[in-house]
């Protein structure tokens, strides 16, 4: 069987790729897919029994098809709320662990939806950044785009980025994560018409969102 596989970058900090990858996961579960999802890289974690865990990783781990360990979706776990390359110096993500991981999780599922860190350029160690990730593991890219102020450009640069790097931009999430944005229609609809790839969705703004029901704004007929 033909294994899925994407993955799944930011305009930006704070641009919803956590919601965008739980709402892919659950429309994907709804076409009668096993999936996962995963989080190699995360900043600011807290130790839980003695372990570093991620609050995004966690959702992951939860939202999954099958039952997996942590390590598998998170495998580099940072303590400092601060950029990865930073956070890591002592324990830098090393990416064929990272694939190493991946083709685990694909073993065991039909899609495996894999979430990046900070924006498409952020630094993951000292010499690689999440572009380099996101080639190294090989996935078509979903671009999260967070609907506020500056939005459009932040997702044609993104956009431009990724075929620059030699990935294929499978689609976009509209993302409105500011209750404040003006216009936000008009701007999703100016990047319909720019993008050359689908929008999947758009997540309205939900201050006490159920995460269990994000699937139904999404579509994957097109992925």
């Amino acid at each position: 069987m033909l294994r899925q596989g994407y993955f799944i970058t930011g305009t930006d900090t704070n641009a919803g790729k956590t919601w965008a990858t739980l709402a892919l996961m659950q429309a994907f579960k709804h076409r009668g897919k096993r999936v996962a999802g995963m989080k190699p890289v995360a900043s600011g974690c807290r130790f839980r029994g003695g372990k570093l865990t991620n609050e995004d990783a966690l959702l992951l781990q939860a939202h999954a098809s099958v039952s997996l360990d942590y390590d598998l979706i998170n495998p580099y776990a940072y303590e400092l709320p601060i950029s990865p390359h930073l956070a890591g110096r002592n324990n830098p993500a090393d990416f064929a662990v990272v694939k190493s991981r991946l083709e685990q999780l694909q073993a065991r599922a039909d899609v495996v939806l894999v979430e990046g860190a900070g924006g498409w350029y952020a630094p993951v160690n000292a010499h690689q950044d999440i572009s380099d990730l996101a080639l190294t593991l090989g996935l078509p890219v979903i671009l999260s785009a967070g609907i506020k102020l500056g939005c459009i450009n932040h997702a044609k640069l993104t956009a431009e980025a990724i075929t620059l790097k030699g990935l294929r931009l499978a689609g976009w999430i509209a993302v409105c994560n500011d209750p404040d944005m003006r216009c936000a229609e008009a701007n999703i609809a100016t990047l319909r018409e720019t993008l050359a790839a689908p929008l999947l969705g758009t997540l309205p703004y939900l201050p006490n969102a159920d995460l269990n029901d994000l699937g139904r704004f999404l579509t994957t007929d097109r992925l």
